[in-house]
């Protein structure tokens, strides 16, 4: 299921100007600079801001996303033709070989399903090339992330073009380890009308993201810290051999 804040169209739409800081991407730029990449796969490419980053930098991206209207909202970008656009989630990707592949944000912890998160890692080591990396990002657990979804810590009102204001905040729905779901509201001030969009992410232990790995054919060489989020998030940095 695509969460409504990434697949609803008129919540796509918004996606953006509700979330301009983007710095967290700028460490997935410098890895891909680190690793020499010249082909990457974004895994969980939203509404494409990850993906036009890289191809603006003259670099081969591939963006693969199951939201069609984060997609639509990415072809609409300057420069999107640069980049290949793919609606679908990982267990669907067609026959590729890239340097690198990525989850930022919270794409890996939202594959909650068990059996799609292992097919994800198997599609995302056969669309490697040998040598090539798998860099993703994970909340650690231990922070409890979920104790800061309030109301409180989240309410603003944001002018957008051509929308209007709009009113958003996020509030804890539900912890049921390892998931934890929340729900997003958004008032239209325009006409008064209100839209959510519910969210769960699954939150796994380091230890259990290193087996998956491994069972999986890569070789973790390395779990830095999030540069956006110190002491809060595992980075991992895998390789196929």
């Amino acid at each position: 299921m695509v969460d409504e804040c990434f697949g609803h169209p008129q919540l796509a739409v918004i996606y953006d100007p509700l979330n301009p800081d983007r710095g967290d991407l700028d460490a997935y730029v410098r890895i891909t600079e680190e690793f020499a990449a010249h082909r990457v796969l974004d895994i969980g490419c939203g509404t494409g801001v990850f993906a036009r980053l890289l191809a603006d930098r003259g670099i081969e991206a591939i963006g693969i996303d199951p939201a069609q209207a984060s997609i639509d909202v990415a072809r609409t970008k300057p420069g999107s033709e640069r980049v290949r656009w793919i609606c679908g989630d990982a267990t669907t990707l067609p026959p590729l070989q890239v340097d690198l592949v990525t989850m930022t944000a919270n794409v890996a912890q939202a594959i909650v399903d068990p059996r799609v998160w292992r097919q994800t890692l198997r599609k995302a080591h056969e669309a490697l090339r040998p040598g090539g990396y798998l860099v993703f990002e994970t909340r650690d657990p231990a922070r409890r992330a979920w104790d800061e979804w309030t109301r409180d810590n989240s309410h603003r009102v944001t002018k957008i073009p051509d929308v209007g204001v709009v009113e958003s905040w996020v509030q804890l729905i539900d912890v049921s380890w390892p998931l934890a779901t929340f729900r997003w509201t958004y008032v239209f001030a325009v006409d008064g009308q209100v839209l959510t969009s519910d969210s769960t992410l699954r939150f796994r232990e380091r230890e259990e993201i290193e087996r998956d790995l491994a069972v999986h054919g890569f070789l973790v060489e390395e779990v830095r810290d999030a540069p956006d989020r110190p002491g809060r998030e595992f980075v991992f940095v895998a390789r196929r051999p």
